[in-house]
């Protein structure tokens, strides 16, 4: 209990000093082409574009492939576990609910804010993709970048959520492949 009041107090601060920013990004974004391109965005990054990718990767390379889908799909299960985990024991509200002048432009998957779960797989499944395929790792690097973007520009995350979910999936996805080598034909 004490660590959660620890915690409670440490991100009262940083959500007062990250209010401004995500406030700004919000509201710059509010042209309507724009938040389409990032609810979007979010909503493949819910998982629909990392499910394809994965069930792809044994055709796109068969030798290698079907290894890399497995250690993908092993290692999002990890992840979703441990952003669960975290936004559980360290109960961060989202921007939007903690301030109303933030608008939340769609609906979020779960309560809490920190970290990101969306970049956090994003991260992971771009660190394993350039450690194994870096030509797909570079023609997916744009859409991880979008997801990341569309945490805060939607009202979702602070910065520093989205930051937190790209360190932890990033490292997730580097000791993955240390536990589990791929190789993958190119």
């Amino acid at each position: 209990m004490a660590s959660t009041s620890k915690a409670s107090r440490f991100f009262e601060r940083a959500d007062q000093r990250e209010y401004l920013f995500c406030q700004a990004i919000n509201r710059s974004v509010q042209f309507r082409p724009v938040l389409a391109y990032f609810r979007t965005v979010s909503r493949l990054g819910d998982g629909w574009f990392w499910y394809a990718l994965i069930l792809s990767m044994p055709l796109l390379h068969a030798e290698g492939g079907p290894r890399l889908a497995l250690a993908m799909a092993l290692t999002g299960l990890a992840c979703t576990l441990a952003y669960k985990g975290l936004k559980r024991w360290l109960i961060r509200e989202r921007p939007f609910i903690s301030f109303p002048a933030i608008s939340c432009a769609t609906p979020p998957l779960d309560r809490y804010s920190f970290p990101s779960g969306h970049t956090l797989h994003a991260a992971c499944f771009q660190t394993m993709l350039c450690l194994t395929t870096p030509d797909l790792a570079l023609a997916v690097l744009p859409f991880t970048i979008s997801v990341a973007l569309s945490r805060v520009v939607l009202g979702l995350h602070y910065p520093s959520d989205v930051l937190a979910g790209a360190v932890l999936g990033s490292l997730m996805g580097y000791l993955s492949l240390c536990a589990f080598p791929v190789t993958v034909a190119l």
